[in-house]
């Protein structure tokens, strides 16, 4: 890692100004990256709970998978050694919010295989109560 060369030989010339500048930029990074991470685990999440919706039933694979996707947003999001997190729940609630399209696009090509479009789908779901849901769910509620 580059970042972490230059970390050192800033502390070593005691520049500690540009110092503390490179170490904001790379807690910046390591959160973004966390987030990325989260993200993508609540697109999972949300294909199979638009699929359970709208086929109104489940597989053990679909329960395994939400579950999976619970645990590890759980995981990265917890914040170990400072404590709290790195999303709070309004943070979450954006995170599946953007991942809701991502999500509704995959679960029309599995869901029904794959013989309603997008917007037929939509039909069948209520969006703001799955995203809630979801989010119940990464919070333990």
């Amino acid at each position: 890692m580059d970042e972490l060369m230059e970390l050192r030989e800033l502390v070593e010339n005691q520049d500690y100004k540009k110092a503390l500048l490179l170490i904001d930029e790379l807690e910046e990074m390591s959160r973004e990256d966390k987030l990325a991470k989260i993200y993508s685990h609540a697109v999972v999440l949300l294909v199979h709970l638009i699929k359970q919706a709208a086929e109104e039933r489940t597989t053990r694979s679909w329960d395994f998978s939400i579950y999976n996707s619970i645990k590890s947003i759980k995981r990265i999001n917890q914040r170990r050694k400072a404590g709290g997190f790195y999303a709070n729940t309004e943070q979450l609630n954006e995170i599946l919010n953007d991942a809701f399209d991502i999500a509704l696009r995959k679960s029309a090509l599995e869901a029904f295989g794959g013989i309603y479009t997008e917007m037929q789908l939509l039909e069948k779901i209520n969006p703001i109560e799955l995203q809630q849901q979801a989010l119940d769910l990464i919070s333990g509620s």
